[in-house]
């Protein structure tokens, strides 16, 4: 895209708002659960129902909106603004209702009308950026998908403590203004929607002009085809995006467990109030933070200057993950081994923080790796995989307290960081043999 910088740094913030506000109205609904149990006199498995519903409705949503990008006549802005739209307005409604089934049903559309951003998302940054420059524009996106369900829960508790809906207006108040923003100010990204629109202006004057697009033929059901049968046909004969989508569910879903697992810690062991316990999650922007930094030195002085010598392989994007799956796994054991009340809480905090870091980077990785491997299928394969994951976390969602209750904290969170350590291999092996993988795929692009 020939953008200037300014121009492509505008769309990437406005995008990375977008997610965040999106993504942090998953868990600001957290710390209102003992409110709503009093309210609506429903118990805490019940409860927990407003947060999974929501996980639920975001996975579902993207394998709707993401064909829809994909057609020329309409792009990415209209999926953007007509469900953003939705979302705010069932999010206005949410603050009026008073019943606790209507709650719950209206938090499942607010996921699935707010959800566009996740695939198409990461869809317009490599609409506008090089594939070289696109890890910068991913930064700032992972980066808000990361740190918006850290943050949710932190806003909320303040708030809710005069009145328990101030955490349904919270969300109001983000997204209505974002959404005029949005309206007005962010541009069309798709490349064939743009020349569409400019073949449609010249053919007032030049009849015969017409756009790529409009030489191809529309086809739904191959589009339908593309967008729901094939990731699941790739997903199966491809190793290398069946393992993405097994280990992206497993730090995904970890991290939804959290909400979980930190009033248990926290609160119960290091008798934290709700307000520090909020505080903890503070951890993960941290680890966030500290992470993105190591990204860009990164692709500064190694990755980008290597790029000017000679074409990297995809293989090659995955190497600040090697590291990173080890740390991922070393800070859910510094957690669950230290998270008891001889030991300062500060230690458990600071596994929680590697944790954090360390999924950042194995996000970065894998979504530029599925990008460039996948290329004709990237949108179609990450709705296919936020589907998976989060279906994944809303079933985490449900049962990790239980587990968490009865094989106490530091097992549980082991039995999950064991997993994690399994992970570990597949991303040696897809890093060492990746290359033969593609050469054999029908799918994938080859070196």
């Amino acid at each position: 895209m020939n953008w200037s910088s300014g121009r492509k740094a505008w769309v990437t913030m406005l995008i990375s708002i977008y997610s965040f506000i999106f993504y942090c109205s998953s868990s600001i609904f957290t710390p209102t659960y003992e409110f709503m149990m009093i309210q609506y006199g429903v118990s805490v498995e019940v409860v927990r129902l407003t947060l999974a519903v929501y996980v639920v409705g975001y996975a579902v949503g993207p394998l709707i909106f993401s064909p829809l990008s994909e057609i020329a006549c309409i792009g990415r802005n209209p999926p953007y603004i007509f469900s953003f739209t939705l979302f705010t307005i069932v999010s206005i409604i949410i603050t009026m209702v008073d019943t606790f089934p209507a709650i719950v049903v209206l938090r499942f559309f607010q996921g699935f009308f707010g959800s566009p951003c996740l695939a198409n998302g990461g869809a317009s940054i490599l609409d506008i950026f090089s594939l070289t420059n696109a890890s910068y524009g991913f930064i700032c996106w992972v980066a808000a998908i990361f740190c918006g369900p850290a943050l949710g829960p932190l806003l909320a508790t303040y708030a809710v403590s005069s009145n328990w809906r101030w955490s349904h207006w919270e969300i109001v108040l983000m997204s209505a203004p974002t959404l005029v923003i949005l309206f007005c100010l962010l541009p069309e990204t798709s490349h064939e929607t743009i020349l569409l629109r400019r073949a449609q202006r010249i053919r007032r004057f030049h009849p015969m002009i017409l756009a790529p697009s409009e030489t191809k033929h529309l086809d739904f059901q191959s589009m339908l085809i593309d967008a729901l049968i094939k990731p699941t046909e790739i997903t199966i004969q491809d190793p290398a995006i069946a393992y993405v989508c097994i280990y992206a569910s497993l730090v995904y879903a970890t991290y939804y467990s959290f909400f979980e697992a930190f009033p248990i810690s926290y609160g119960g062991i290091y008798l934290m109030s709700q307000s520090s316990v909020s505080l903890i999650f503070l951890s993960i922007i941290v680890g966030c933070v500290l992470a993105s930094v190591f990204y860009v030195t990164y692709l500064k002085y190694i990755f980008v200057p290597r790029c000017h010598k000679g074409k990297p392989s995809q293989e090659d994007r995955l190497i600040p993950a090697l590291p990173a799956v080890f740390l991922l796994a070393a800070g859910l054991f510094l957690f669950a081994w230290s998270v008891r009340r001889s030991v300062h809480w500060i230690v458990p905090t600071i596994g929680i923080a590697i944790y954090s870091g360390s999924s950042f980077i194995v996000f970065q990785a894998i979504i530029l790796y599925v990008s460039l491997s996948y290329p004709r299928y990237v949108a179609s394969l990450f709705a296919a995989n936020d589907f998976v994951r989060s279906i994944t976390a809303a079933g985490f969602i449900m049962f990790s307290r239980y587990m968490y209750l009865d094989l106490g904290i530091g097992k549980g969170v082991t039995v999950l960081a064991g997993l994690s350590v399994g992970c570990i291999f597949g991303m040696m092996f897809i890093y060492l043999y990746g290359a033969k993988l593609r050469a054999r795929s029908k799918f994938a692009v080859a070196d």
